[in-house]
């Protein structure tokens, strides 16, 4: 049932404090690594447990007063184990209890027997899995191992019950990684996951980008939700660059999935400098931007609160053409529209001045020749994943205001077709669960601005109308703490500054024995998982993104595509873009 080998005694401890363990003398303090998983033999069930700290400990005094010659290896042995020896503090994350009690049920003994046969004849992974976690059961930790329980390395076995494996067909589960010191895959649950708003943290050059692509790899390979991706850097949709000394790139969405994912870009010109194939222009006109859209980004345009008063008075009489019918306007035009309306003419003067600067995001169109938004939510309806590129236009006013203005319509579709659903309870009515991926998210998310923004509003409601997020952020202490408290998974890879890593516990319970563990990560390719789809927090050594991976999870590759079916995806492109 336990590996064979013991690698300590549990001492001490509480189920507040976590347990505190001491080393056999064989076992090197070395081998311990804050974040590795442990397991606790108890009289009646086996405790799941992350060390979250290592420790040097002696029996006496004495020794430290008078510690031995660094010459003397002979005393150093002497004392190891006994006189001096490692100590690891745990922290029990789950119990595992035998569904069936060893008194006895002849029956269900029977009953097991049987199946063990089975399960032997049939030689598979699921029957293996089966056969090692069907006789117990998890359950929260509520109380802790006697004294000198022992501890010993997780198996594959304890992690497969935890964690689930890939090819579960009851679950949607997705390998993230595995874990730092064994080759046995950590699943994500994606139904739960996409259910809830979802945070992918660290800071700068930790990889946030490449463990957002993975994750929404999965989604999209096991259909769990639609996606809509703002993609603020170029990063998601064709291709990447990957960091190293020498220039390499990865795949995007786009060629591993070449038929479920179609790019939009608000940048004609900058995407086919890049090489990206059939990706349909995007733009966005003045009536859709409306005064909530303005007020988002006033610190960009320096807007004062008396112009945006007097926004709301223009709107008020132009209706949606307010902006163009603003930019329009003459001085003496504004002076009249003043003495009727009770505006104020500086402040509205001003306002006009500001909004010329909107003249120098390409994508913004006094009137725009089709509804480009409804084109989206037709892609979104199909089943179709979307990649919104932004190329040059990535500064934070064109990236923020046209991905509030494409959000906030998405959103209200959806809650109308949402309603319908709970009104008809017609399964063909229920709209795809969709995944909304935006970038600095602090920006939209903070507490000074996150009621003026459709991203406060959907992670507030959270799955009630089939709408979350996907945050991805470098600085998550800049998140409304309501909106935090709200983040289903978070996915954090290092950070350093204490306001953060204090943000990113906000609401879970026993966070701080997890500190440690974060502030120990490595600045590549790991990280701390935990929330709503994990059974329980798990540092993870994540999985590479490369051609391994490409070939795991991808559909056709775009090169070995049928000539003919790319000219169609051109063509079809083109026909949508008018030409």
């Amino acid at each position: 049932m336990t590996p064979e080998q013991p690698l300590g005694s549990v001492i001490q401890g509480s189920l507040s404090q976590g347990l505190e363990v001491r080393l056999h003398p064989d076992v090197s303090v070395e081998d311990m690594r804050v974040g590795k998983f442990l397991v606790v033999q108890g009289v009646r069930s086996r405790f799941f447990c992350m060390l979250t700290d290592v420790a040097l400990g002696t029996a006496s005094n004495r020794i430290l007063a008078n510690p031995p010659d660094p010459s003397n290896t002979f005393l150093q042995e002497v004392l190891a184990g006994t006189g001096t020896f490692g100590t690891i503090n745990l922290t029990p994350m789950l119990m595992f209890t035998p569904k069936i009690e060893e008194q006895g049920n002849k029956v269900a003994e029977e009953q097991k027997s049987k199946k063990n046969s089975k399960l032997k004849t049939e030689n598979s992974k699921l029957a293996s899995y089966e056969a090692n976690t069907s006789a117990v059961e998890l359950m929260p930790v509520k109380t802790i191992p006697s004294h000198f329980s022992q501890v010993y390395d997780a198996s594959e076995r304890d992690f497969r019950a935890v964690f689930g494996w890939e090819d579960d067909p009851h679950r949607r589960n997705f390998a993230i990684g595995q874990p730092i010191d064994m080759d046995v895959p950590i699943c994500l649950d994606l139904d739960r996951f996409v259910e809830r708003s979802n945070g992918v943290f660290g800071k700068s050059g930790t990889g946030k980008s490449f463990l957002t692509r993975l994750l929404l790899s999965g989604i999209i390979r096991k259909q769990a939700a639609v996606n809509l991706i703002f993609d603020m850097h170029s990063e998601y949709g064709w291709e990447a660059a990957k960091e190293g000394k020498q220039l390499s790139t990865v795949k995007g969405l786009r060629q591993l999935f070449p038929s479920q994912v179609q790019i939009y870009t608000l940048d004609p010109d900058s995407t086919k400098r890049r090489g990206v194939r059939d990706a349909q222009e995007l733009y966005i006109s003045y009536d859709q931007i409306e005064v909530e859209d303005l007020a988002l980004v006033r610190g960009e345009l320096n807007l004062s609160e008396t112009s945006l008063e007097n926004a709301i008075i223009l709107r008020n009489e132009f209706g949606k053409s307010w902006i163009t019918r603003l930019l329009a306007m003459s001085n003496e035009e504004i002076q009249e529209f003043c003495e009727m309306k009770m505006g104020n003419k500086s402040s509205i003067m001003a306002l006009q001045r500001k909004l010329i600067r909107l003249d120098d995001l390409k994508y913004l169109r006094s009137a725009s020749p089709k509804n480009y938004v409804g084109q989206i939510l037709e892609s979104l309806e199909a089943g179709k994943h979307v990649v919104v590129e932004f190329g040059s236009q990535s500064n934070l006013l064109s990236y923020m205001l046209a991905t509030n203005v494409i959000a906030r319509r998405i959103h209200a579709s959806y809650v109308y077709k949402a309603e319908k659903f709970l009104q008809t309870k017609n399964p063909s009515d229920r709209p795809h669960q969709l995944v909304i991926t935006i970038e600095e998210a602090h920006r939209f998310l903070d507490p000074g601005t996150v009621r003026q923004t459709i991203f406060g509003t959907i992670a507030r409601e959270m799955r009630k109308y089939f709408v979350t997020l996907l945050v991805v952020d470098q600085r998550p202490s800049g998140i409304d703490n309501e909106v935090m408290s709200q983040i289903g998974t978070r996915i954090t890879a290092l950070l350093n500054d204490e306001k953060d890593i204090d943000a990113i516990f906000t609401g879970v319970s026993g966070g701080q024995a997890l500190r440690s563990v974060l502030a120990k990560l490595d600045s590549k390719q790991q990280a701390l998982i935990l929330g709503h789809a994990v059974p329980m927090p798990v540092v993870v050594r994540t999985r590479p993104y490369d051609e391994t991976f490409y070939a795991e999870i991808g559909e056709t590759p775009w090169e070995d595509l049928p000539t003919e079916t790319i000219f169609k995806a051109a063509e079809s492109a083109k026909a949508d873009l008018g030409f």
